[in-house]
C-alpha cells in the first residue's frame, strides 16, 4: 500500500532533521487503548493529541481500534464505510459471526479512522475466553472484577480483529499493533500466543502496582528492590491485573514507559527494563496576536481588581488525595497563609481544588453567590450609563461636568441595596456542589482539621479555598504552553523530563519539589517556599518569568517528542520482520533532548531583583528594558544540541526475549518469579 507521509521537526535550533530512509510501504498501523474515542484519564489527551502527527506520518495506514460506547459515539464519531478492502471484509466476517464492529472517522485534529469493538455483544463469550486465557496463559479472572472482564472481552475481540486482517489480506501485510496499558494487553498477549505476524509495541503509563503501593502511604520509589510484588499485588486483589501487564511487558516485542521514573519502576516492579522512553507532548501551537495567557489576564482583570493583588493556584487531575499530591498541597496553602499574614502582605491567594468527586446538586450558597455577583454587576452597569449619559451631556454644551451632580440619591440607593444584599449569615462555601461523601472527604476533612475555612470577613483573609468537584485532566503541559507557572514533582514524568532539559528550571516557571530523597515536612516547607517567593514577585517579574514558561512550548511539542514513537515502531518491525526492516541506529537508549541553559538575564527571583525599599512601585521596575525576543534569541543559541535516540539492532537481538509465547504467559514461570 503507498503510504503517504509527512515528517515535521520542531523549530528550535541545534536540532538537526532527521533524514530518515525507513522503507513503509505496506506497512499498517494500529493503535489499540480502552482510551480510544472514551474519555477516562489521561491517555485519552495523549492518544488524541498524538493522532495528528501521526496520521501525518501514516497518512491512510493508520487506525485507532477502541472499546464501542454509544454515548460517546454520538458524539465523537462519524461512521463511514470502510475505504481500505480488507479492513472492510475483516469487519463483514466478525459481525456476521455474531460480533458488532464499526468503523468510524474520529472527529479530532487529524481525524482518524477508528475501529470500535462492542464488548457488550459478546459477553456470552466470557466464560469460554477466560477459560482460554486460563489455560494458554494460567492467568485466571475472577467473576466479580468487571473492569478485567471488559479487558478479556476487549483483548480477545482485538486479538480476533488482527487475525481476521491478516487472513483478508490479499498480501502478507507489515503490521504494527501498539498497545497502551494493561487494560488492552490480552490483545497482545493472545497476539504472540496465536503466532500473528505482527510486530508489538507495549506502552505503560504508570505500572498498576505502583498506583496501588503510592497510594498506600509506603515509601514507595525508595524501596522498590524489596517489594516481594507477588505478594503486593496478592494482598491488594489485583494479582490477575498484575498478572496481565507483566505478561504483555515480556510478550511485547518492543516495551516503552512514558518517563524515566516509571522506567525505573517498571525495571522493578515488572521485572522488564524499558527498551527506552516515549514521552508525552502536546500540539503547541503559536499565537500571532497577543500572549493567549495575556488576553485571558485582560479578561479577568476586573474581577482581580476586587481583591488587590490576586494570585490563583489550583491542582487538577484525578482524584487520589495523596498521589496527586493535595494533601502537601494543602498543608504548603496553611504554612503560605501564615507568612503572608505575619508579613502583612497584601497579596490574595485563591486556591482551587478541581477533583473529580460523588455530588448530587450544586450548593445553594454558590448558586446565591453567583446571584450577588451578577445583581453587583448589573447595578454597577446601570450607574455606569447614567454617569456617562451625563457626562456627555455636560460635554456637548461646552462645560466641564460637575462630579458632585453626577450621581443623585437614587444611585446611592440603588448601590446601598447591591451592597446590603451581598451581606450572608454564614462563612462562603469551600465547596461548589453538596458532597455524597462530605463527612469522609479527605480534602474537605483536612480544611477542617487545618481550619482553613473561608472567614466572614473575606476581603480581609490572604489566602480563599474552594473545590470544584469536576472532571478535569492534570494540565502541567498545558500551563507550560500557555505560559503558566506550575509546580511538579521528581517523581513525576513531567517533573523529570524537565530536570532533564533544563539547567534550572524555576527561573523558567517550573518549580520541581523534591519527593524522592526528603520527608513529608521537608517537602512541605519546600513547596510553601516556592508558593510564597511566587506570590512575592512584581508584575514585571511575573511577565518575565511567563514569557520564560511559554518559551518551553517548542520543548513538549508533538512535532520533537513524537520521533520517540517512530523509533518504536521502526524497532518493532526491526524485530518481527528483520528479513525485511533493518534498522541500525549507533548507541544504547537513551533519552536526549534540548538542554536549556539558565537564562541570559537575571531570574525572575525577588530576592535577586526587587530594590533595596520594600515599598518600591512596580512602575518603577517596568522602566527597565526588558527585550523578551532579545533573551530568547540569547537562550536559543546556547541550547545545546540533541543527542539523536540510537538503538543497536542486529539480527541477531530481533528475536524475542522468551522461548515461547505461552512460557512468557505463564505467572508460574519466569514472568512472576525474579529473575537472575
Amino acid at each position: 500500500m503507498p503510504l503517504a507521509r509527512s515528517l515535521s521537526v520542531t523549530s528550535l535550533t541545534g536540532l538537526e532533521d532527521w533524514d530518515d530512509d525507513f522503507d513503509q510501504e505496506d506497512a499498517i498501523l494500529f493503535e489499540i487503548a480502552w482510551e480510544v474515542a472514551n474519555k477516562v484519564g489521561g491517555i485519552y489527551t495523549v492518544i488524541q493529541t498524538k493522532a495528528r502527527l501521526t496520521v501525518e506520518e501514516w497518512g491512510e495506514n493508520y487506525f485507532l481500534i477502541g472499546p464501542y460506547f454509544e454515548h460517546n459515539v454520538r458524539t465523537q464519531v462519524e461512521l463511514i464505510e470502510p475505504p481500505n478492502p480488507a479492513v472492510r471484509r475483516t469487519i463483514e466476517s466478525m459481525n456476521s459471526k455474531g460480533c458488532k464492529v464499526y468503523f468510524g472517522r474520529w472527529l479530532i485534529e487529524g481525524g482518524p479512522y477508528v475501529i470500535l469493538l462492542d464488548i457488550g455483544a459478546t459477553a456470552w463469550s466470557l466464560d469460554q475466553w477466560k477459560t482460554e486465557l486460563w489455560d494458554s496463559c494460567s492467568i485466571g479472572i475472577p467473576w466479580y472484577d468487571r473492569e478485567a472482564n471488559d479487558a478479556v472481552l476487549f483483548g480477545f475481540l482485538t486479538a480476533w480483529f488482527l487475525g481476521e486482517f491478516v487472513a483478508q489480506c490479499e498480501e502478507n501485510p507489515y503490521i504494527v499493533a501498539h498497545f497502551h496499558e494493561w487494560l488492552a494487553g490480552v490483545g497482545l498477549i493472545l497476539c504472540r500466543i496465536r503466532k500473528l505476524p505482527v510486530a508489538t509495541i507495549f506502552t505503560t503509563h504508570a505500572t498498576l502496582l505502583g498506583r496501588y503501593l503510592c497510594a498506600g502511604n509506603v515509601d514507595f520509589y525508595n524501596n522498590l528492590q524489596h517489594f516481594n510484588v507477588d505478594r503486593e499485588a496478592g494482598d491488594r486483589q489485583i494479582y490477575h491485573r498484575y498478572c496481565m501487564e507483566r505478561a504483555a511487558v515480556h510478550c511485547t516485542h518492543v516495551f516503552t514507559t512514558v518517563s524515566q521514573i516509571t522506567a525505573v519502576e517498571a525495571e522493578h516492579l515488572l521485572k522488564r527494563k524499558p527498551d527506552f522512553v516515549t514521552p508525552n507532548g502536546l500540539n503547541v501551537k503559536k499565537f500571532s496576536a497577543m500572549h493567549e495567557f495575556q488576553n485571558l489576564h485582560a479578561q479577568s482583570k476586573a474581577f482581580g481588581l476586587q481583591f488587590g493583588s490576586v494570585h490563583i493556584l489550583f491542582i487538577a487531575g484525578r482524584y487520589e488525595f495523596s498521589n496527586k499530591g493535595a494533601d502537601i498541597f494543602l498543608e504548603a496553602l496553611s504554612r503560605l497563609n501564615y507568612l503572608l499574614r505575619v508579613n502583612q502582605s497584601e497579596t490574595t491567594v485563591v486556591a482551587f481544588f478541581i477533583m473529580p468527586a460523588r455530588t448530587n446538586n450544586f450548593n445553594v450558597e454558590t448558586l446565591k453567590g453567583q446571584a450577588v455577583r451578577k445583581q453587583l454587576w448589573d447595578t454597577a452597569n446601570a450607574v455606569k450609563e447614567k454617569f456617562g449619559k451625563k457626562l456627555y451631556e455636560s460635554l456637548l454644551v461646552g462645560q466641564l461636568p460637575d462630579l458632585n451632580k453626577m450621581m443623585d440619591k437614587e444611585d446611592f440607593t440603588m448601590m446601598k441595596r447591591a451592597i446590603f444584599g451581598t451581606q450572608r449569615h454564614s462563612l462562603p462555601p469551600v465547596c461548589t456542589h453538596n458532597m455524597l461523601d462530605d463527612s469522609t472527604d479527605p480534602i474537605l476533612n483536612s480544611i477542617r482539621r487545618m481550619g482553613l475555612f473561608n472567614s466572614k470577613h473575606f476581603y480581609k483573609e490572604r489566602l480563599h479555598f474552594l473545590f470544584f468537584p469536576w472532571i478535569m485532566r492534570s494540565l502541567s503541559g498545558a500551563c507550560t504552553v500557555m505560559g503558566i507557572p506550575s509546580v511538579s514533582t521528581n517523581l513525576s514524568g513531567f517533573g523529570c523530563f524537565m530536570e532533564e532539559h533544563i539547567a534550572d528550571p524555576s527561573a523558567y516557571g517550573i518549580y520541581i519539589l523534591d519527593r524522592r530523597f526528603r520527608g513529608v515536612d521537608e517537602s512541605c516547607n519546600q513547596l510553601t517556599s516556592f508558593l510564597y517567593s511566587f506570590c512575592q514577585q512584581t508584575r514585571r517579574q511575573r511577565i518575565i518569568q511567563r514569557n520564560r514558561t511559554e518559551r518551553l512550548s517548542d520543548l513538549l511539542d508533538w512535532k520533537y517528542l513524537g520521533r520517540y514513537y517512530m523509533y518504536a515502531r521502526h524497532m518493532a518491525l526491526a524485530k518481527a520482520f528483520p528479513d525485511k526492516f533493518t534498522y541500525e541506529p549507533h548507541e544504547p537508549s537513551t533519552v536526549q533532548g534540548f538542554k536549556y541553559p539558565r537564562p541570559a538575564s537575571v531570574p525572575p527571583s525577588p530576592s535577586l531583583s526587587r530594590h533595596s525599599s520594600p515599598h518600591h512601585s512596580e512602575t518603577e521596575e517596568d522602566d527597565e528594558r526588558y527585550d523578551e525576543d532579545l533573551e530568547a534569541e540569547k537562550d536559543r543559541q546556547n541550547i545545546k544540541p540533541v543527542a539523536m535516540i540510537t538503538m543497536n539492532i542486529t539480527a541477531s537481538s530481533m528475536t524475542s526475549s522468551a522461548s515461547s509465547p505461552t512460557e512468557l504467559c505463564s505467572p508460574s514461570s519466569s514472568i512472576i518469579d525474579e529473575r537472575n
